[in-house]
């Protein structure tokens, strides 16, 4: 199934849509005042995926912040999808790290330019093995955590999230049409920061207490 679904990713996926500032504790730590009144949607490119045992690159004189994820998988084609027919539409879901350069955001936001930089070096997307929607009882009932060299540096519940799944599906196949494989980040709870040179993530995500899965990565 893992390998099926990978392949679904890398042959027919044609992009990852992300969404900005779905946690409001998240929102107000990036000095926001709250969560966006609609979905604010990035972009990051195919080429920022990595899979367990690569590694992630700091690029030099960037400052590279985590944002753990839950991310969200597309089985089949559609386009503007009602909220009551999302599900059908959804293969799997991913732990997934939207790392971010964020001096570079700092900068692109100082000049209201976008934030595709920011977002879309090499190596910026880690992804978990993926998790079969069938696996999932509730999927706003699922705990992430993020550890550095095993300290606990973000954890929240996806039930947390101000737009919830079936809102952004619908929302982004009003827009543009979903394609098999697309994945979708639906944002990061509080607690984002810096990773450092030899830095160990263990990314995880947990239902009833118990670990769906845990992918760990190394900072290069």
């Amino acid at each position: 199934m893992e390998a099926l679904y990978r392949e679904l990713f890398v042959n027919s996926g044609r992009k990852v849509l992300a969404i900005a500032k779905n946690y409001f504790e998240h929102a107000i730590e990036m000095n926001a005042t709250g969560v966006p009144p609609k979905p604010i949607i990035f972009q990051k490119p195919l080429t920022s995926v990595i899979s367990e045992g690569e590694s992630i690159v700091i690029p030099e004189g960037v400052e590279v912040h985590h944002e753990i994820e839950l991310g969200v998988m597309i089985a089949k084609r559609g386009k503007n999808i009602a909220q009551s027919e999302v599900e059908e539409f959804i293969a799997g879901y991913f732990v997934a790290l939207d790392m971010t350069a964020r001096n570079v955001q700092a900068e692109a936001k100082a000049n209201s330019w976008p934030w595709d930089v920011a977002k879309g070096y090499d190596t910026f997307l880690p992804l978990s093995s993926f998790i079969p929607k069938e696996a999932v009882q509730d999927p706003y009932a699922l705990e992430l955590e993020l550890l550095i060299n095993g300290e606990t540096k973000q954890r929240g519940m996806t039930g947390s999230m101000h737009y919830k799944i079936d809102q952004i599906v619908s929302y982004l196949s009003n827009i543009m049409t979903l394609c098999p494989g697309d994945i979708i980040l639906t944002g990061t709870p509080s607690g984002v920061g810096p990773i450092h040179h030899g830095d160990v993530l263990d990314c995880i995500c947990r239902q009833s207490g118990n670990e769906l899965v845990r992918a760990r990565f190394n900072v290069a």
